[in-house]
């Protein structure tokens, strides 16, 4: 799934939650996943064989984003792979996630609780309701067109940010940032250009499509929703949210997903996959990265996810996504690029 870094655009963190400062300028929004510094957990002991205590801060960070685009490049061909129908993968994979996130990250279990002031419960859970509908739609539209369509088609949300930002978060839309749209728009447009012929991996590619697009959307929506939480230091915290969501996919999608039948343990294990490492490791791997090196890099690394979505659904599942879906695919993915680097360059101070 297609997420994006927020932070400042010479990588130190916004920290919002300590003196109350807001970082005016818009999210730098690119097609790699979430991840919002100040609220990063420190790794887990679980995950301490990845810390890679030898090495500087910066070589390590890297190392774990690595890791985690690796991990989430994997979601499309492990979705097409799994021995369950669209609707038991999105509640079981998120079920799975967030029972994962709440035994190995603490920030989830201390902030997400009926017990939290100023009205933060109640925002924690908007925001997750967002991503659950970000969630479910992707493994859905995975299911039903290829894995290179929808992480494409969902890598749009960042066009869905700008337009959003002025609205939900007061954040001006740029002169620079009109031809980004335009860009993604039209590589948007190629995507339904012709028809698809349907295959056994890719049953509707028409109707998975639609379904990546309103993905897009909704983690547009959670873009939003996650920058909105860390504008005003108290308001909510992010993994709670991510927790929040994962947990109301699960329940969401649960009555669709019954009965489950019978199934083996190597079945199993690949939806237990999808949910503890494709998801939850991936998602703390970006967390305890993020901060220690700049937004640019770590997205530059972050893009290796969509890059090799495809890869694996051809090496696995012999999927081949069609010409006008892989040129529309290269429009966004290098509009994305750019705009992360005229972010970088625009915003860096100056020495």
């Amino acid at each position: 799934m297609a997420w994006v870094t927020i932070g400042r655009a010479d990588g130190r963190a916004d920290r919002q939650e300590s003196d109350g400062r807001k970082d005016s300028s818009l999210a730098s929004v690119t097609a790699v996943h979430l991840s919002i510094s100040p609220f990063a957990p420190a790794c887990p002991p679980v995950l301490s064989l990845l810390t890679f205590p030898r090495m500087s801060s910066a070589s390590r960070a890297r190392l774990q984003l690595l890791g985690a685009a690796l991990l989430f490049s994997t979601g499309g061909a492990a979705i097409k792979a799994a021995a369950f129908t669209g609707w038991q993968i999105a509640s079981l994979r998120s079920g799975f996630a967030a029972l994962a996130l709440l035994l190995i990250a603490p920030g989830a279990r201390r902030w997400w609780n009926p017990r939290q002031p100023n009205g933060q419960l109640w925002q924690t859970v908007l925001v997750g309701c967002c991503y659950a509908g970000c969630l479910t739609l992707f493994v859905l539209a995975n299911r039903l067109t290829t894995a290179a369509n929808t992480i494409f088609l969902q890598s749009t949300a960042p066009l869905y940010v700008l337009i959003l930002a002025p609205w939900l978060l007061k954040e001006p839309v740029r002169r620079w940032d009109i031809g980004f749209m335009l860009a993604v728009g039209i590589g948007l447009t190629l995507f339904f250009v012709g028809a698809d012929q349907p295959v056994v991996t890719a049953p509707h590619p028409t109707r998975g499509n639609l379904l990546a697009v309103i993905s897009g959307f909704f983690w547009a929506l959670t873009v939003c929703g996650l920058r909105w939480l860390v504008a005003v230091p108290g308001r909510g915290s992010p993994l709670a949210a991510v927790t929040s969501g994962n947990f109301t996919a699960f329940l969401v999608a649960l009555p669709f997903a019954l009965p489950l039948g019978a199934h083996s343990f190597s079945e199993w294990s690949v939806l237990i996959y999808l949910g503890v490492f494709q998801i939850a490791v991936a998602y703390l791997l970006v967390t305890s990265a993020i901060s220690h090196i700049p937004a640019l890099e770590a997205s530059m690394i972050l893009l290796i996810e969509p890059a090799l979505n495809p890869l694996w659904a051809w090496l696995v599942q012999g999927e081949v996504p069609g010409i006008w879906a892989m040129i529309g695919g290269t429009i966004i993915l290098g509009a994305t690029t750019a705009r992360s680097w005229s972010e970088r360059r625009v915003e860096a101070p100056v020495a």
